[in-house]
């Protein structure tokens, strides 16, 4: 209630302002910005109102409603672009509504997604005006002895986080930063590895991350799913997860599997090939190498997806089939 009357107040005043003229006058009246200079963070998935609301606790506008208007009835709701803003003087709202719109930001950001692979990166970082992508002319071989790599593939090697940089500055710099951060993530987690894993290096745990990554978006399901793949591992048993036959396809892979891939052999089939693959398939979270550094106690072998998001698993080949035949064959 009290929400809804303080945006009334506010559509209010804002219509008492254009009836008058005064429109004009909001917009180009100065804010008290205090202590200045001051920053302000418009972070990836920002909108005019949530913008709006944010200078108010910042303390930048006085009143969200009214700065949100304006915003509305000038047309900036498609406008704002993310980064790093240093208000170093006095500014109206039209000036700061103008600064954001042309993106004058003190430091801009890029964002990797965990689960996006070596190729969605390099597409993230073609997309940023404001960096220098040096990188885009360089062979993967260049780029990791540029960013200080000893690993021979870079998949996998980049920690998934919001990286902020200055404007004009290389890629090469925020890929830098990126590996370093999932190197200091995977030897951290090294040190506290559960007993008896099946693992000679961490660059194996790293590739098995990734697939823990690729397999499930269920945060509490991280730890069975590595602990199923290990328990694989120990027997002798292949693998057989979809996420590193689709990564062997590569561009090839139209959003379909069919069985005459899962059939194609590369170098990361799961079906044909017996162990790891020899790379990581995507960026794994730091929770996906904590799932694959310290696995849950499961005697599950398989599982299937229920079809919102969680898994059936089993710890026989028959109770798996019951389990496939409800959920993905319809056979209940």
């Amino acid at each position: 209630m009290k929400t809804s009357i303080k945006r009334l107040i506010a559509l209010a005043t804002l219509l008492a302002l254009m009836g008058t003229g005064g429109l004009a006058w909001y917009g180009n009246r100065p804010l008290q910005i205090e202590p200045l200079p001051k920053t302000l963070n418009v972070v990836p998935g920002t909108n005019l109102r949530s913008l709006s609301a944010m200078l108010e606790r910042e303390g930048v506008v006085g009143n969200a409603q009214v700065f949100w208007l304006l915003g509305r009835i000038l047309g900036k709701a498609g406008t704002l672009k993310v980064g790093v803003y240093t208000l170093d003087r006095p500014l109206t709202p039209l000036e700061l509504y103008a600064m954001i719109q042309r993106g004058e930001v003190s430091q801009a950001m890029v964002q990797f997604i965990e689960g996006w692979n070596w190729r969605e990166v390099r597409a993230a970082l073609a997309a940023q005006p404001m960096l220098k992508n040096e990188s885009a002319s360089m062979s993967d071989t260049e780029i990791l002895q540029a960013i200080g790599a000893e690993e021979d593939h870079i998949e996998g090697l980049l920690f998934p986080d919001t990286y902020f940089y200055a404007p004009h500055t290389s890629d090469l710099g925020v890929l830098r930063r990126a590996y370093r951060r999932q190197h200091e993530k995977l030897m951290a987690a090294w040190e506290t590895r559960a007993p008896g894993l099946p693992y000679r290096t961490p660059y194996e745990a790293l590739i098995m991350a990734s697939i823990v990554e690729k397999e499930t978006g269920v945060a509490f399901e991280r730890p069975r799913i590595a602990g199923v793949f290990l328990n694989r591992l120990r027997l002798d048993m292949r693998l057989q997860t979809d996420p590193t036959v689709i990564y062997g396809l590569g561009e090839r892979f139209d959003g379909n599997l069919r069985k005459v891939d899962l059939q194609h052999d590369t170098p990361y089939n799961t079906y044909t090939r017996a162990g790891l693959p020899p790379t990581p398939i995507a960026m794994p979270s730091e929770a996906a190498i904590q799932a694959a550094l310290n696995p849950a106690k499961t005697d599950a072998l398989y599982f299937v997806a229920r079809g919102d998001g969680t898994h059936v698993f089993s710890s026989t080949l028959d109770a798996h089939n019951r389990a496939v035949n409800r959920y993905q064959r319809d056979q209940r």
